[in-house]
């Protein structure tokens, strides 16, 4: 199985190397894609150094896989030339997310709709991930009707830049902005750029694709993103409103029940989903579950991963890992 990183270099290329080597992906030749900036730089993988190349260089040595974390720019231009090449390509930018000839897979909610043909699979956004994962199966018992989410997003979702600024700010020093305003000891609520309907596009990303990945555009779905100065992973709190009714330890032990994801959730002992022990962890996290008394058949609760991992990397992984079982490509 060969393998090709497009966008080797950057946060989340990195990660994916770490996930294919921790997960034991069967990889016999690795291709570390990046911009011609990056061209022959060396990059670590299993203790082995690996020689960055082009992406026409990469598209000549015939990797059976491509996992695209290289910009949604790149991704609309290249990953056809690969597509045409029969190299099967994962894409994580927004290309190709709401492309009705694409599926936007998250492997545990709707990896059996993948085929040999499915050329171009979309990576869907790392917020919307995590929501999924936990929405996923409340969806198939209650009938969700409405979701209201508000985002506390990690700055790594942002990139390495965001990432400088903010160490920038804790050292006091000057440096390249990420963003139009100081991040340390700050919230934002602007993630991505503002969209004409005055949502961002990171807020209509959670509604569209939300409706995509589980199928159902009768779903009611608003929401608000907010950039906050953590590097663990991304945070949300998410209301539900359901058609039918529920009980709290009914909605735990179905959560809990639901692989990739762990309820954390005991007042008592302060237990509770946070970024700081999401970090570095492939399993989405939910606690804080509790009914809302204001509405009937309404929900909250609290959903917390890594937004590196399962919201980027991890998931992209997965859906290798399901192409490679089910005989789909190699």
């Amino acid at each position: 199985m060969k393998v090709a990183v497009v966008g080797a270099t950057g946060l989340v290329g990195t990660v994916m190397l770490k996930v294919l080597e921790e997960r034991n992906f069967p990889i016999t030749e690795l291709i570390p894609v990046a911009s011609e900036r990056s061209v022959g730089k060396k990059i670590s993988y299993k203790n082995q150094d690996f020689t960055v190349v082009g992406l026409a260089t990469a598209i000549e040595m015939k990797p059976d896989l491509a996992l695209f974390s290289a910009g949604g720019s790149t991704s609309q231009e290249w990953a056809p030339k690969f597509a045409e090449a029969g190299i099967t390509v994962i894409d994580n930018s927004s290309a190709w997310r709401m492309d009705p000839t694409k599926k936007l897979v998250v492997p545990e909610i709707n990896a059996t709709q993948l085929t040999k043909e499915d050329k171009i699979i979309a990576n869907p956004n790392c917020s919307t991930i995590q929501l999924v994962m936990a929405l996923s199966p409340l969806h198939e018992k209650y009938k969700i009707k409405r979701a209201i989410i508000s985002t506390y997003q990690s700055i790594t979702g942002t990139g390495v830049k965001a990432v400088q600024q903010l160490e920038n700010e804790y050292a006091g020093e000057k440096g390249e902005m990420a963003y139009p305003y100081p991040i340390h000891r700050n919230a934002i609520p602007h993630c991505d750029v503002f969209q004409e309907n005055g949502y961002t596009k990171e807020e209509m990303k959670l509604v569209n694709e939300t409706q995509k990945i589980l199928n159902d555009r009768t779903i009611a779905v608003t929401a608000t993103a907010i950039r906050i100065p953590v590097v663990g992973g991304h945070s949300e709190s998410v209301n539900l409103e359901f058609e039918n009714d529920f009980q709290e330890n009914d909605i735990r032990q179905l959560l809990n029940n639901t692989s990739g994801v762990t309820v954390q959730d005991n007042p008592d002992t302060n237990t509770y989903p946070m970024p700081i022990y999401a970090e570095g962890k492939n399993d989405v996290f939910v606690g804080r579950i509790r009914r809302d008394h204001s509405r009937a058949n309404a929900l909250n609760m609290w959903i917390v991963a890594d937004n590196l991992r399962k919201g980027a990397a991890t998931n992209a992984v997965q859906i290798g890992e399901y192409l490679v079982e089910n005989k789909l490509i190699g």
